[in-house]
């Protein structure tokens, strides 16, 4: 598969990226990405299909639209890539494992990949927010205050 175009297009119930599934375009775009970094693929080529001609205001309208959607694409990647960052450097995984670890906590929490990566950044930020409880690494058991073995036999 290797040298092959990384090809994201809307689907039925999200995003398809290659022969993955994304519920949003945010977790589409670094899937991608994701995939084209392993498998050494090329830049996707700016051209495409061309389109049906437009009237110069319909046109504008549609790109005053399209630059909107790209900048709030764009602010919300920034924070998933965070948040990979965090949990790659506090779980020890790749950037891959990182993402499908926030994913799958997402879709099972029934919550969007950028509020999940939100909770992960200032947790990062900010010492007094832990955390979410499923992103957390699990703590070792704490150890019973009694006495140590040596004051154990001094009191016997």
């Amino acid at each position: 598969m290797s040298g092959e175009a990384i090809v994201v297009r809307r689907s039925g119930h999200g995003w398809q990226v290659g022969e993955e599934q994304a519920a949003d375009l945010t977790s589409a775009m670094v899937l991608a990405d994701l995939l084209a970094a392993d498998l050494g693929a090329p830049a996707p080529s700016p051209g495409g299909p061309p389109r049906p001609a437009l009237s110069e205001q319909d046109e504008a309208a549609r790109l005053a639209v399209t630059v909107a959607q790209l900048e709030h694409a764009l602010a919300a990647r920034v924070r998933v890539e965070q948040a990979i960052g965090v949990l790659a450097e506090r779980h020890r995984l790749r950037p891959r494992q990182a993402f499908d670890l926030l994913r799958s906590v997402a879709r099972s929490g029934g919550r969007r990949v950028i509020e999940v990566a939100e909770d992960v950044v200032d947790s990062a930020s900010n010492p007094l927010r832990p955390l979410p409880g499923e992103l957390a690494r699990p703590q070792p058991p704490a150890r019973g205050r009694g006495r140590s073995p040596r004051h154990a036999r001094a009191a016997s």
